[in-house]
């Protein structure tokens, strides 16, 4: 009994080889899955009901949106349940294949256990051959995606989404095929035994296996194409299978004058036809990639392809994830990302911090990129024998599923492990010595963090790697180059690398110059970013001693815990955005270092708005030289210096200014800035903090703006309201100074052309409530009502969704916060207050009153309100006040929504 099911049936095409005979068939289970966020009991036997369940596709995870948006994610157990309709026919062995199901799966075949598998990110198999019957058969997978002791990753800067993440196929094969069992890999192995310009020498191994109840004979042929399809190599040879058994045949194909496997310059393939024959027909087949590349390493050359030196630099490549999604994403997502990493001319990746999926080393072998992929030992280990058991099947899969990919150099045994002791040294050295058994062609590498430069756990490798983030964390960008130096002086004999480096930035966070942030603070303006990577880039290339340079990181991606930069859930270093909609100043300068095709990039573009005077202008090209226009002007032409074109201290005045930049290699290319028209004297707006969209909360009691010392923020409450508001509009414009107006429903309906030139003055207009007065006194029901009445009266008047509220006077409730969280509108609070509604006050009184809060405070919002006369008629003297004690203004803005 199978209710509520929906049926997957197998008479969908199948996914096979060339060869028209071939009975190897391969369909993948994709649809209709009924799904349930939760440990069910009884979920697995064909007669529960799961009517009430929901319908998913896959690939799924059940950790959207709470994954990447912040917060604790769901860690625990789920269930999948669908059907698979047999038709009766020829006995064959069906196996279930997962590319991905985090982190530990329990699949059952008709309420029967088919097996267990404990990693999250490997390929794995079941023969389910003895569970099936014709018709129907309930498929059911509890997934668990808790923190399990033996099970790495035990932690990590990352969301472990959990779900079948990857497809799930059947494939169907004769009871005598290729194996399918040995970890998950192709039953297929490749060796190369010699490699020169006259021959290349390949030794195979084929893994065979008769499930069968009888011995067989059959013949192995095995077949060497290039990429036009002609056959440069062949065997045939004979094969007795005893009933029952698993063997391994081996063979040894050799090319003549071989073409090399050449990274980017010329990544040429092969390809190995893998077959099994039955009386003159094609019982079983498998067909891999090949390249015939050597990979090596030297101490003071740095990285060997084909023993010349060829520099590896590139990026941590963490996955394709994307927003409501997470890891669920499929080959077009890779395929952009992998478009994206390939714009910049990058060598090389560091697949982080588990396997991916194989399509990514499919692709990477087609397009020359050599990758460095790795195990998910992150952050902790267990003094066990599980845990130890656990992390070399990983290591087994990881080596067995990929060994057959040209691109794949470096088998990464680990990272950031947090201890410094005996038994994570000896770890290290049992993984390194695992995965030369495995594979002995291949280097091995761990990543470096916190304990010393020479401790024994970071030299247990073939690679010396290290994560290194001065002038974020610690230090300053100029300490890259000595260390380095320093590190190869006491080490001459150990290839050392960068496996990390990098810091955050967010593409709606402008400040230029920028101050340093702070790694966890939420102010990670794009320009920091770009001149951290702007240092790094320069001393790296002058240290070709460097095995390899990865910067963390390629794309923003989830981890759950952190709360900084422009929004929750995310570890914004990326080089691009988590939406792949924003390239930031750093992807282009890397660019510009990396990339032959011509390059030239104006930094700094999305800083639209400036005040007037003198500011550095800069481009990023691979040119010798570079010229500036501004307005049709010629302001020069310079050399361009490790990749940047400076104009120091260009004088822009008030107005438009259009920028236009070319290079002697024929780029060109240009920005428009508005230029606010502000004299020396005045107070001006220092700068402009650009706010995410995000829903949070800033102001007592809750978090502070990113403000730095003697920076405030200037807000006003309760207008718009006839000849106050213009005098204090009038009084802003004499400082050039930008305010915050929270305005009011109910008056900003009466006087719509006033709000509208708060606006058009360049103020920002967010929202205070439609009835403030009453404000606090209504039901919950019709404070919500409120704020969509004030929602909408923003929408009708100002244009756009608003973004910001102010609660009126002593009713912030969590119920209003969650609400407003929802729409992703900010909850501004107050910090600095001087009771300018009590009359009676002096003007110079009220300005003393305020510069004396703002001392106390260290500065932060200022609320002031623009209903009242003798706020207007002060305002001139405060804000004179204020520029002549040194404070500097900030004023807030926010992206428009995207809905």
């Amino acid at each position: 009994m199978f209710r509520s099911l929906l049926t997957l049936t197998l008479a969908l095409s199948a996914l096979s080889t060339s060869t028209a005979e071939a009975a190897r068939l391969t369909t993948v289970l994709d649809g209709a899955w009924r799904f349930q966020r939760a440990d069910v009991t009884g979920a697995e036997a064909p007669g529960f009901n799961d009517a009430a369940w929901s319908n998913v596709t896959l690939p799924h995870t059940y950790n959207v949106p709470d994954g990447e948006t912040g917060g604790t994610p769901y860690r625990g157990a789920a269930w999948y349940r669908s059907t698979l309709d047999l038709k009766p026919g020829p006995a064959k062995r069906r196996f279930l294949e997962f590319d991905g199901a985090t982190l530990a799966a329990d699949v059952y075949v008709n309420g029967r256990h088919a097996g267990r598998h404990e990693g999250g990110y490997a390929r794995f198999r079941f023969d389910i051959t003895p569970l099936l019957q014709p018709g129907p058969n309930l498929l059911a997978v509890r997934v668990d995606n808790a923190k399990l002791p033996h099970v790495a990753p035990l932690g990590g800067d990352f969301t472990v989404f959990g779900g079948l993440i990857r497809p799930v196929r059947l494939i169907e094969t004769p009871d005598t095929h290729i194996e399918l069992l040995d970890h998950g890999g192709p039953g297929v192995r490749v060796d190369i035994e010699q490699l020169s310009p006259e021959q290349a020498r390949l030794r195979l191994q084929v893994q065979l296996r008769n499930a069968g109840a009888r011995q067989v004979q059959r013949q192995l042929r095995l077949t060497l194409r290039d990429a036009q399809g002609r056959t440069v190599a062949q065997q045939l040879q004979p094969l007795r299978l005893p009933a029952g058994a698993a063997q391994t045949a081996t063979a040894t194909l050799t090319v003549r004058e071989p073409r090399l496997w050449q990274g980017l310059q010329d990544p040429y393939l092969y390809r190995l036809s893998t077959e099994l024959v039955e009386a003159g027909k094609v019982a079983d087949t498998v067909q891999l990639p090949v390249g015939l590349r050597q990979f090596g390493v030297d101490p003071q050359r740095g990285f060997l392809l084909n023993g010349k030196p060829y520099p590896l630099y590139g990026v941590n490549y963490f996955h394709a994830g994307r927003p409501g999604r997470g890891v669920a994403v499929g080959k077009p997502e890779i395929d952009e990302d992998l478009r994206i990493l390939m714009d910049m001319g990058l060598t090389a990746l560091r697949l982080v911090h588990y396997q991916h999926p194989a399509y990514t080393y499919e692709r990477a072998d087609e397009l020359g990129l050599v990758l460095w992929t790795e195990i998910p030992l992150n952050s902790a280990m267990e003094e066990t024998t599980a845990f130890r058991d656990n992390i070399d099947a990983q290591l087994r899969e990881l080596v067995r599923q990929n060994h057959h990919h040209a691109s794949v150099a470096v088998w990464g045994v680990g990272n950031e492990v947090y201890r410094s002791d005996e038994p994570i040294r000896a770890l290290l050295a049992h993984l390194h010595a695992l995965a030369k058994q495995e594979d002995p062609s291949r280097l091995t590498s761990y990543a470096h963090c916190c304990a010393a430069d020479e401790d024994p756990m970071a030299l247990q490798t073939d690679l010396a790697s290290y994560n290194r983030y001065w002038g974020w964390y610690d230090g300053q960008f100029k300490d890259i180059g000595p260390w380095a130096d320093k590190l190869h002086a006491r080490l001459p004999n150990k290839p050392i690398g960068l496996g990390e480096y990098g810091a955050g930035a967010s593409a709606v966070q402008q400040e230029d110059p920028p101050r340093r942030p702070e790694p966890g603070g939420r102010w990670h303006p794009e320009q920091y970013q770009a001149l951290f990577h702007e240092t790094y880039a320069a001393e790296i290339a002058k240290r070709p001693f460097l095995w390899g340079s990865f910067i963390w990181l390629g794309f923003d991606h989830a981890a759950a815990n952190r709360h900084e930069g422009d929004t929750t859930g995310r570890n914004d270093k990326g080089l691009v955005n988590y939406d792949r909609t924003r390239l930031k100043d750093a992807y282009h300068l890397m660019r510009a270092w990396w990339n032959p095709k011509p390059v030239l990039h104006l930094t700094s573009k999305r800083l639209v708005n400036r005040p007037a005077g003198k500011v550095d202008i800069k481009a990023y090209s691979n040119a010798a030289k570079a010229t500036l226009e501004v307005n049709g002007k010629a302001v020069g032409t310079v050399a361009v210096v490790d990749r940047i074109a400076l104009w120091p201290g260009v004088e822009l005045a008030a107005g438009k200014a259009t920028l236009k930049v070319s290079d002697d290699r024929g780029s060109r290319d240009g920005v428009e800035w508005q230029i606010d028209g502000c004299g020396a004297d005045t107070l001006g707006t220092a700068r402009v903090l650009q706010m995410p969209r995000e829903g949070a909360a800033y102001g007592a009691p809750h978090g502070r703006l990113p403000l730095g010392p003697k920076e405030f923020v200037l807000t006003f409450d309760d207008g718009p309201r006839p000849g106050a508001t213009e005098r204090v509009l009038q009084a802003l414009r004499a400082e050039c100074a930008r305010a915050s107006f929270f305005m009011n429903g109910e008056p900003m309906i009466q006087h719509v052309e006033l709000a509208q030139r708060v606006k058009a003055e360049g103020h920002t207009v967010a929202m205070h409530g439609y009835k403030h007065a009453a404000f606090g006194k209504l039901p919950a029901k019709e404070q919500l009502a409120d704020l969509e009445a004030m929602q909408k009266m923003h929408k009708y008047v100002i244009g756009g969704e608003p973004a910001a509220w102010r609660f009126p006077y002593l009713a912030e409730t969590p119920e209003l916060r969650e609400a407003l969280a929802k729409h992703k509108v900010t909850v501004m609070s107050t910090d600095v207050g001087i009771e300018d509604w009590v009359q009676g006050q002096a003007p110079e009184a009220m300005a003393e009153r305020l510069l004396k809060a703002l001392r106390e405070k260290g500065g932060g919002i200022v609320l002031l309100h623009d209903v009242q006369e003798q706020t207007a008629a002060a305002l001139p003297l405060m804000l004179r006040r204020l520029q002549q004690d040194g404070w500097k203004l900030v004023h807030l803005e926010w992206p428009e929504a995207q809905r």
